[in-house]
């Protein structure tokens, strides 16, 4: 019974929105209060779970309901850790939200919703049940569409909002078949079970379709391309928002993924096409960043790519990885959501130290081959016979961005002081990255599985990573010397647009023709108005 502590959690936040909703207007002191206490109070609940997962170990709660519809609290060191990040920031973005909406004629409402929705997400992220998993996967959904909507007389948001309901319940059904399948294969609904049968047992066929409905589900969930427009298009919404879908609820596909694990495993051909995809997204979504001007449209476009590196971490099964970007991802996007308003006043007030250096061709080669040898030295010190030849790849990857800070440094015109400090920060970036890894490898051990051997196919997909990535880091490095070329201006075009994709996505969905709400002018939208006909 005490491994049932974390629904608390999910409790005390329903509890917050059920009063916020006795006051929806304007400036609902009390229900303002009582919202950033409940999620104090869920920040509480992480840390006595993380004492009573110390003291008795991992276990699930007793279940409540009749199978296969139970629901059960699972507490490991995956719930645990997600437990605590969904906690922290949503006591965050709610303290933020509360001066941020100030004034607004529906912050009681707002309020309401913000704490529903980081309720369910609670609830998703300790499920022990396919019940719950199932249902706290599609509130979640739902609950973030009434938030879309908070300003329902934007045409931009209704259309966002639609995109989104259209692909999040594409996803549900999804992973409605994947929880089917995995009930028929191991005859339970218990998560626990699933996962060490799976660890056990051979492949069935109904577990690879369950695996490929479950990547399914994640990758709709993570807004990965060719469906990632409505992540893109949300900017109509409130900031406080923005910061809980960019730092939280668009991380439950990667969860997804980490939860099921050892079923993924099973699925090898599963794994080589998130690699792909997410591989693919993580380049189409950094190189349509650089070209936004918008702040928000920015950080919206680095979540697409930072998603798309997610899911490429999974296919190559480094979960623990995984895990360790959720949790780095999702505390610097909030950070950055939440700091976006004064982000333009910050840069407009910054020193400017002088003109920037631009590498040529031969800098750029120097400066490639210096962090492959910084990281080659980190690598042996820690110990490259202990990793994984998918960790050594993903490594390799993210050393090519800190050799785009030593070509900076590397230049003819670069003062001595920017050439060490940019080689500094690739040997910082290669320590932490190996100290990371091997902490997360030792801290998870037990609860999430091992990287296998890969085969002739996964070292196929990890050299055709690193060389693609490779090249794109060595374009981005260059680019300042054929930036002003009428070929590179077009591309920007094509870029800053996302080549399109999204259009065609809205066409393939038949377009978009949304009536404007007669709303009278001279007043606030109330909230008979806040839902729209999907």
């Amino acid at each position: 019974m005490i491994h049932a502590l974390p629904l608390l959690a999910p409790l005390l936040l329903l509890i917050a929105s059920a009063i916020s909703f006795l006051s929806p207007g304007l400036r609902p002191r009390f229900a303002l209060k009582v919202a950033q206490a409940a999620a104090l109070g869920s920040i509480a609940v992480a840390v006595g779970s993380g004492v009573v997962l110390w003291q008795f170990g991992a276990g699930s709660s007793p279940a409540i309901g009749l199978a296969p519809f139970s629901f059960a609290s699972r507490l490991d060191l995956v719930s645990l850790i997600m437990l605590g990040l969904v906690s922290f920031i949503g006591w965050v973005v709610l303290r933020y939200a509360g001066t941020f909406l100030d004034g607004e004629p529906r912050q009681g409402a707002f309020t309401g919703w913000m704490t529903a929705t980081l309720a369910a997400v609670l609830l998703l992220v300790q499920s022990g049940t396919l019940a719950q998993l199932v249902t706290g996967w599609i509130a979640t959904s739902l609950l973030l569409h009434q938030l879309l909507l908070f300003y329902p007389e934007r045409i931009a948001a209704q259309r966002a909002a639609r995109k989104k309901f259209i692909v999040s319940r594409t996803g549900d059904l999804a992973l409605v078949g994947a929880a089917v399948l995995l009930w028929l294969v191991f005859g339970t609904g218990d998560i626990t079970s699933i996962l060490a049968e799976a660890r056990e047992g051979a492949v069935q066929p109904l577990t690879i379709a369950a695996a490929a409905l479950l990547a399914l589900a994640a990758l709709l969930k993570s807004a990965q391309f060719p469906t990632h427009g409505w992540l893109t298009e949300v900017m109509e919404t409130p900031t406080p928002v923005s910061a809980l879908l960019h730092a939280g609820v668009v991380n439950a596909g990667g969860f997804l993924l980490i939860r099921f694990a050892d079923v993924m495993l099973q699925a090898p051909g599963v794994l080589a096409v998130l690699v792909m995809i997410g591989g693919f997204t993580a380049l189409f979504g950094s190189l349509v960043m650089l070209t936004q001007s918008a702040v928000k449209t920015s950080l919206a476009w680095s979540t697409v790519a930072q998603m798309g590196f997610m899911i490429l971490q999974c296919g190559l099964a480094l979960f623990p990885i995984a895990l360790l970007h959720i949790v780095a991802h999702s505390l610097y996007k909030a950070h950055a959501f939440l700091a976006s308003g004064s982000a333009i006043e910050t840069v407009a007030a910054a020193r400017r130290p002088g003109p920037v250096t631009i590498p040529d061709a031969r800098a750029v080669g120097r400066a490639f081959l210096l962090a492959l040898a910084i990281y080659a030295v980190i690598g042996v010190l820690f110990g490259f016979a202990d990793k994984p030849p998918q960790a050594l790849a993903l490594g390799a990857i993210l050393i090519f961005g800190t050799a785009y800070l030593i070509a900076q440094g590397l230049a003819d015109a670069a003062p001595w002081a920017l050439t060490w400090r940019t080689s500094l920060y690739s040997v910082s970036a290669a320590t932490a990255y190996f100290a990371l890894q091997r902490g997360a490898d030792k801290l998870l051990i037990g609860t999430l599985p091992a990287a296998p051997q890969p085969g002739p196919l996964e070292w196929t997909l990890m050299v055709l990573a690193v060389v693609t990535f490779g090249a794109v880091a060595v374009a981005q490095a260059l680019f300042p010397l054929w930036a002003y070329h009428p070929a590179a201006a077009g591309l920007r075009v094509h870029l800053s647009n996302g080549l399109y994709v999204n259009a065609l996505f809205d066409r393939l969905l038949g377009g978009w023709r949304l009536p404007r709400p007669r709303t009278d002018a001279r007043s606030f939208p109330t909230p008979s108005t806040a839902h729209v006909q999907e």
